[in-house]
């Protein structure tokens, strides 16, 4: 049987912990009012305070003097594609959190794994077909069957006689993601004129987002975190080793399928929202584990505050900085790429040593 209670004195939400989520919301919200600020139309921080209490309490007197053009642009232009980073960002950085902890690898992430990838194809599947029968939501299903065919296939290529190796779960990632890429590349080659569509969908870009995309990410993102949350006490315990998890009365399988399934479904509604955005998952969880160590029920909340802001931020560069509008799975890749070599260099270095 699984251990339902949850102790609150276990939850760890000490002074520390509290002094790490309050700077770190408070700095995403601040993030979040200067985002909305910026762009094409230029809109001040006190416009934009001004707008959203308007629309949430329903006071219009609160936008009078403000061009009638701008609550227009921050509702249904920016905001949905701020969400959509947030959310995307957050929950990449769960999803990282969990594939870390339930496989004791350093380098899991869904990218990396090549969840991603599978869901991508799933998703690009749908796109070259057309295969809308679920209409809206035809997107993230075939993304979500084609997380989970890849999850399996990489650790059944990485499971000898009933037992995984951490070691090996990267390589399998890799070659599975050549695949599903050769995949990709062929779904592409079918495409013809809709080619160009995939190709900037699969660089990854929150340009054109809606609100009922939001709706979705956000709604998922919350249950799925809320999953991983209550379980955290025992991913916990799994990393201690089987031994002591079944003595404290953890159904390992039971548990790793659980948030397996969820984690993978977290990647694939990101995934269809937004395309591949690689490493955010790897960056956010090492970073903070300096700050918070390796608790999960102290990592999670964290990390999720953290890959909000990290995506924002980096779509808040390319849509509102730089020149023109670079796709985001670029930018998360030339800061993600180098970042996964100093990890695997660390880690190999650390391995001789020891």
């Amino acid at each position: 049987m699984i251990e339902n209670k949850r102790e609150s004195d276990n939850i760890g939400c000490g002074p520390a912990l509290k002094a790490h989520i309050f700077l770190l919301t408070a700095l995403l919200i601040v993030l979040f009012i200067f985002s909305t600020s910026m762009g094409y139309l230029h809109i001040s921080a006190q416009e934009v305070v001004k707008i959203l209490f308007s629309r949430i309490f329903s006071l219009p007197t609160l936008c009078q003097g403000i061009d009638k053009v701008k609550p227009f642009v921050i509702i249904d232009v920016r905001l949905p594609r701020i969400l959509s980073a947030a959310f995307v960002g957050a929950g990449l950085s769960v999803a990282g959190v969990i594939f870390q902890g339930l496989l004791l690898n350093p380098l899991a992430d869904p990218y990396t794994l090549g969840i991603s990838a599978g869901a991508a194809f799933g998703a690009a599947l749908a796109l070259v077909f057309n295969l809308q029968s679920a209409g809206f939501y035809s997107l993230p299903l075939f993304a979500f069957a084609g997380a989970l065919l890849s999850l399996f296939s990489v650790i059944y290529l990485a499971t000898s006689e009933e037992y995984f190796s951490s070691g090996n779960l990267i390589l399998s990632g890799i070659i599975i993601s050549t695949i599903l890429s050769a995949g990709i590349s062929f779904l592409k080659y079918l495409a013809n004129e809709r080619v160009a569509i995939i190709i900037f969908w699969l660089m990854g870009s929150f340009a054109s987002k809606t609100w009922p995309e939001v709706i979705l990410v956000g709604s998922l993102f919350i249950i799925g975190y809320g999953i991983c949350l209550f379980f955290a006490r025992d991913l916990n315990i799994i990393s201690l080793g089987e031994r002591s998890a079944h003595t404290l009365g953890v159904n390992i399988k039971q548990v790793r399928l659980i948030l397996l399934i969820t984690a993978s479904l977290i990647t694939a509604v990101c995934v269809s929202i937004s395309g591949i955005i690689g490493f955010v998952g790897l960056i956010i969880p090492h970073l903070m584990r300096f700050f918070v160590g390796a608790d999960n029920q102290k990592l999670l909340p964290v990390c999720a505050l953290a890959g909000a802001i990290l995506l924002l931020s980096a779509d808040t560069v390319t849509r509102a900085l730089l020149p023109t509008e670079v796709p985001i799975g670029i930018l998360t890749a030339l800061i993600g790429g180098p970042f996964f070599c100093y990890i695997f260099k660390k880690r190999h270095v650390g391995s001789q040593d020891g």
